[in-house]
């Protein structure tokens, strides 16, 4: 089984199905929003750009909005999604209160905690549709004010980074003013950036707007220079800041240039459009054969998002300043409130997520992925997890020890007797 479905945010290497997909056209919406108990009915296949839609007019949002515009909130709770209020959010699934889930064995049923389906709700967080699909959740909202008044504070060493993380979220503040919001961007070895965001009723300056010819991702190094580090958004547009040019990614289509940007439509700055031109160029092998012509070695494809604790990152930004060298890097900190055991990060504990999207050229020796198989060595060693959304390289005994294939395989047998639903393991690593 698959899902028809028009977007998709998995960058995994995937064996092309010709078997018909399940039709989920008609699971797109949202259909309530229960404005007294701050709470949302929506359907799984949702994107959180029409949701946010609906709820912002009554001043709501959820609890985690995911970067990008076209994740469901299905995808996000079965595949993990993150954004800079999971140091006190955790991630989205973390906020679902109860949810349907249509199983293996045919059946739409109803999730909560504590229901006797709890199992299915606990596993159900990073199993990728290996257990199922959900057709419709429920989930908390928060209220939130029209603007965001964001900070930009550069450190030069990473352990200072991390010590002011970990300061963050034990008070919620910086420098006495009080912080939602909490990211950070890598740029080099010494030059390390947290964007604090402080939800405010009003603006102190006309907000800024990242979907014309300024980017967002250099105005935190030309803000932190030139205009002692603050700026402001409106909220509608601080919770899509990195959509508009794929946090950095844009730039591989030229959307960065200033002679393409300003005739490149507003309404093509998105990660939608940028991940249909990836895949043309996957397809008909575009950069590879520029990379040929030009004499350069050939390209390993690194993508991914890990989490390792907060004591942990700075040697993890050093060890992957000097192994792999790609910049920027993505920093964003959460903290975990439960006990989820397909993606078993420890409740209360500090981590953050670095994330960095690129490629590296290593020359023939890209069949093998030397590089991604090196970072999920190191992370690994570190204690930490990655996200599977993209490719995977762990052997069986590993990849069952990270993410608890035990119980999962235990929850499978109980939702999908017949084993409709590939096996996690199958659809994150074997690329079936």
């Amino acid at each position: 089984m698959r899902l028809a479905k028009r977007t998709s945010n998995l960058f995994r290497q995937r064996v092309r199905s010709t078997a018909p997909g399940l039709d989920v056209s008609g699971l797109d919406g949202v259909i309530s929003i229960d404005l007294e108990n701050l709470t949302a009915d929506v359907q799984g296949m949702c994107t959180y750009e029409d949701l946010v839609a609906e709820t912002l007019v009554h001043g709501l949002v959820p609890y985690v909005v995911p970067q990008l515009r076209t994740i469901t909130l299905g995808g996000a709770v079965t595949g993990l999604g993150i954004e800079s209020t999971s140091f006190r959010n955790g991630l989205p699934h973390e906020s679902v209160i109860e949810m349907d889930v249509f199983t293996g064995a045919g059946q739409v049923v109803t999730a909560t905690p504590t229901n006797e389906h709890a199992d299915l709700f606990a596993s159900f967080p990073n199993s990728y549709g290996s257990l199922g699909y959900a057709t419709r959740l429920r989930i908390r909202l928060e209220r939130v004010p029209a603007y965001v008044a964001l900070r930009h504070v550069r450190f030069h060493e990473p352990e200072k980074l991390a010590a002011a993380i970990e300061q963050i979220v034990e008070d919620r503040a910086w420098e006495g003013i009080g912080v939602d919001g909490l990211d950070g961007v890598a740029f080099a070895p010494g030059e390390y950036y947290l964007t604090l965001a402080t939800w405010s009723e009003h603006a102190d300056a006309p907000p800024s707007d990242y979907t014309g010819t300024d980017i967002y991702f250099r105005s935190i190094q030309e803000r932190a220079q030139h205009h002692g580090g603050v700026d402001v958004l409106t909220m509608h547009d601080y919770l899509w800041r990195w959509d508009t040019d794929w946090f950095w990614c844009s730039g591989a289509f030229g959307a960065q240039d200033p002679r393409i940007r300003r005739f490149w439509p507003r309404r093509w700055k998105r990660s939608d459009v940028y991940m249909k031109l990836l895949a043309l160029d996957l397809r008909f092998g575009i950069a590879d054969r520029l990379d040929r012509r030009a004499g350069r070695p050939a390209r390993e494809r690194v993508i991914q998002d890990i989490e390792v604790p907060v004591t942990r990152i700075a040697e993890f930004l050093d060890w992957f300043d000097a192994e792999i060298g790609m910049r920027p890097v993505w920093l964003c900190p959460l903290v975990s409130t439960g006990h989820w055991p397909t993606y078993p990060l420890e409740p209360g504990e500090v981590y953050v997520n670095a994330g960095f999207w690129g490629t590296v050229h290593v020359g023939p020796d890209r069949v093998d992925a030397p590089r991604n198989r090196a970072i999920e060595a190191k992370v690994h060693e570190l204690d930490g997890h990655k996200s599977l959304y993209s490719d995977a390289f762990y052997d069986r005994e590993t990849f069952e020890l990270l993410y608890n294939v035990r119980n999962l395989t235990a929850v499978k047998e109980r939702y999908d007797p017949d084993s409709r639903f590939k096996t996690l393991y199958a659809k994150a690593v074997s690329r079936a």
